[in-house]
């Protein structure tokens, strides 16, 4: 796997890429969220813990049951949206090690501690939702990732008979319409943020 992407997959994933407060009426599929889990499935996670749980608010009913635990902000967003998703993090995570991660008793790393399990779940479904963001762009979607919306509620509304699974974060997913992206903010040099040890 020595081969660069072109510019224009680059562009497409990163340099030209933004995130969208609107869409055009072009419909999503069942078919494309199915592609983009297909893809993102394949990103790493630590052991292959794989904890992101996500729903993928389609329906009326369901954008409405978001909307309401979002900010007034977010709220017409998540509504006027083709679809709108939850990615949710399971924090017993750590019961599917044995068919996920099947080289080592890796279930027992993480019996005993539940803020090591909480730890985990969340740097984890934060790099699987990044993913989403990626495989989105890559298959010609486009997201709107957001905070502004109250984990509890969300947690009551999507999770309740999961209580392991918690929300991390919301995102919009659809074909976006250019005049509601906002002019593009500063991405610093380099030098700015990082340093070579």
């Amino acid at each position: 796997m020595t081969e660069k992407l072109s510019d224009a997959a680059l562009d497409t994933i990163f340099r030209t890429a933004r995130s969208y407060n609107g869409y055009t009426d072009r419909p999503v599929s069942t078919a494309d969220l199915q592609a983009i889990w297909d893809l993102m499935k394949m990103g790493p996670t630590s052991a292959n813990q794989l904890p992101a749980r996500m729903v993928w608010c389609v329906s009326d009913a369901a954008k409405e049951k978001l909307a309401a635990c979002t900010s007034a902000t977010n709220a017409p967003k998540i509504m006027s949206a083709p679809v709108s998703v939850v990615i949710g993090m399971d924090e017993n995570f750590h019961e599917l090690l044995p068919e996920l991660f099947p080289h080592t008793n890796a279930k027992a790393w993480f019996e005993h501690s539940a803020e090591a399990r909480h730890v985990s779940a969340f740097r984890n479904s934060s790099l699987q939702g990044a993913y989403f963001i990626i495989a989105a762009r890559a298959l010609g979607l486009d997201t709107g990732p957001m905070s502004g919306f109250d984990n509890a509620k969300v947690d009551a509304a999507f999770f309740a008979d999961q209580p392991s699974v918690k929300s991390n974060f919301i995102s919009t997913l659809g074909y976006g319409d250019p005049a509601s992206v906002f002019e593009r903010l500063p991405r610093p040099p380099f030098d700015r943020f990082n340093r070579i040890a």
